[in-house]
């Protein structure tokens, strides 16, 4: 097919960076735009993978913004993820039990 004969379209890339930034795959983004994975995968892979950071940093600041808000099994989960904390500490350091003198 040449150039002149090739069909093109123009595609929404406002549309497709909100539909990667909730995290939709290459399928759904396709079958929604009208367009291929391919094509998606060639043109647009780029734009796709910066919305998908923007999603991640969106949702990070939402579960930060609760949890400092009150939601205390969020912040328990977010102690957890990055801070390294347990629901039962072990005291690694110093097992051995304390003299005991009578």
């Amino acid at each position: 097919m040449s150039d002149a004969n090739k069909k093109t379209y123009k595609l929404d890339h406002d549309l497709i960076f909100k539909l990667a930034a909730i995290h939709c795959s290459y399928q759904e983004i396709a079958d929604i735009v009208g367009t291929t994975v391919h094509n998606l995968e060639k043109r647009f892979k780029h734009v796709i993978e910066k919305a998908r950071s923007e999603g991640k940093r969106s949702l990070r600041k939402a579960q930060f913004d609760k949890a400092l808000n009150g939601d205390t099994r969020l912040l328990m989960w977010l102690g957890k993820q990055y801070l390294g904390q347990a629901d039962s500490p072990t005291d690694e350091e110093n097992t051995q039990p304390l003299p005991w003198e009578e």
